[in-house]
């Protein structure tokens, strides 16, 4: 037993001293490698501070042991651009910017920006751009696909319907929207079928334009759009922008704002009484659609808002004195229209009460002309743009206006006049230019399709989700 136990102990012992052995060995390696991290950071650091040895980056900014240039914390900041590199990427910056002047066929902008460059013929990538602009200039012609402005179509929309499930509930004014509005979904269909079929957005103010004669006198006369002979000239507007509080709660937007980006988009209440930015209108989708195809818009172009006064203009009551934000909804009204025009939109009068200026007597013409000037007008700036209410002329004649009505239009600065008509039709006078406009709504989709043909499939157009049509 004592034999026994003596043994025992001494592999007890043996094993110990084993693992004492390999606990010293692990805390000497843990000791070489601490040194060693110790050693290199000494190595590139002294006294614990910033300032580099050797060769490193120290913090003046001078290149360190790698070359590279450095903060003073280590990171490397970038090597400054020499004389030759700096030049080639402000011709790369300029040449992006021109070549979307050349996008949307304005390839004297585009020219005039490469040769603006100074020795632009010392950079290949001006040189040969230029070439390509000049190129695709000899091909443009006037009015592109068409041979007259006569053929030109105006489209036009009302306030589109953001949710159909509140404009298509089943109440009164369900019949009315049917009949008058387009949804977005049809919407955003419609500009994808006329860009794929070669349209391309032009200004009212391109279509015809005021010319001077020989003998020094001012009259209209066709204008000069240049594009493509493939491409077709097309004038968009949009009626009653004003957002009317009849349309509260079903399903429209509430008002165009700018973003934080300072573009023109709109707003919308929700079901929970919150208000979402977004593309609820027209504006926000056809600004959206434009960036995604530069090609579609002439020289920037977007499209014409007509305005009425009696509930104010953009969706601010601004017809409305006695409201606590009276004076900050016209100030938003006027940025808003400031920062429209500079992305290549247009505005026009759409009357003051939205009357049938056909039956209007002349005195009623006279007043409500004057209270669009002073309420909307007065925000928006000039526009010498007409656009019938309920599209009905003030004149039946096919020749020269002679009404007082016109007269007294003339005299208040218009000089084009809109009118609707199932197909194109203009008439260019010496002092004042007419053009009808299609209707892009329920009731030329649904009961008369047959006149959207040239324009549409319209199998592909209509919302699944508009009510059956009834007269």
């Amino acid at each position: 037993m004592k034999e026994q136990r003596s043994s025992y102990t001494n592999k007890n012992r043996k094993k110990f001293n084993k693992l004492l052995l390999l606990a010293i060995e692990a805390a000497l390696i843990c000791v070489i490698v601490a040194g060693y991290f110790i050693y290199m950071k000494n190595f590139y650091h002294k006294d614990g501070n910033s300032n580099t040895v050797k060769t490193g980056q120290n913090s003046s900014g001078k290149k360190g042991s790698s070359g590279k240039n450095t903060n003073g914390k280590g990171t490397p900041t970038p090597t400054p651009l020499t004389e030759e590199e700096k030049r080639e990427k402000e011709a790369k910056e300029l040449l992006e910017k021109a070549n979307l002047s050349a996008m949307q066929y304005d390839y004297d902008k585009a020219i005039t920006m490469v040769k603006g460059f100074d020795n632009y013929t010392q950079v290949k990538i001006l040189t040969d751009a230029l070439s390509g602009y000049e190129e695709k200039k000899s091909t443009l012609k006037r009015f592109g696909a068409y041979d007259s402005a006569s053929q030109i179509n105006h489209i036009f929309f009302h306030i589109l319907v953001a949710d159909d499930s509140k404009a298509f509930d089943g109440d009164y004014k369900q019949k009315g929207y049917n009949y008058y509005m387009t949804t977005i979904p049809e919407f955003n269909a419609m500009l994808q079928q006329l860009y794929d079929q070669g349209y391309v957005l032009v200004k009212l103010h391109d279509v015809a334009k005021k010319g001077k004669g020989k003998d020094g006198s001012v009259s209209f006369e066709p204008g000069d759009i240049m594009l493509p002979p493939d491409k077709k000239p097309l004038v968009i507007s949009q009626d009653d922008v004003n957002y009317y509080e009849y349309m509260t709660g079903d399903g429209f937007a509430k008002r165009i704002v700018l973003d934080k980006d300072n573009s023109p988009t709109t707003e919308m209440v929700m079901d929970d009484g919150s208000v979402s930015v977004g593309d609820y209108d027209m504006v926000p989708l056809l600004e959206k659609f434009i960036k995604e195809h530069p090609d579609f818009s002439y020289k920037g172009a977007k499209a014409i808002l007509a305005l009425t006064g009696y509930e104010g203009a953009l969706g601010y009551r601004t017809n409305d004195a006695s409201s606590p934000t009276y004076k900050q909804d016209k100030e938003s009204v006027k940025k808003i229209v400031k920062v429209m025009k500079e992305r290549g939109w247009e505005f026009a009068s759409h009357s003051y009460g939205h009357r049938n200026m056909e039956k209007a007597t002349y005195n009623f013409i006279v007043k409500d002309t004057d209270r669009w000037e002073k309420e909307v007008g007065s925000l928006i700036g000039p526009t010498d743009i007409l656009i019938f209410p309920f599209g009905i002329d003030i004149e039946t004649t096919m020749g020269h206006y002679n009404s007082d009505k016109f007269k007294y239009l003339k005299k208040s600065g218009f000089d084009y006049f809109c009118g609707v008509f199932k197909e194109p039709w203009m008439q260019i006078k010496t002092d004042y230019v007419r053009m009808t406009r299609r209707p892009m709504d329920g009731q030329a989709m649904l009961e008369f399709p047959e006149r959207l043909k040239d324009l549409f499939d319209l199998s592909k157009v209509i919302d699944p989700n508009r009510p059956k049509w009834e007269k």
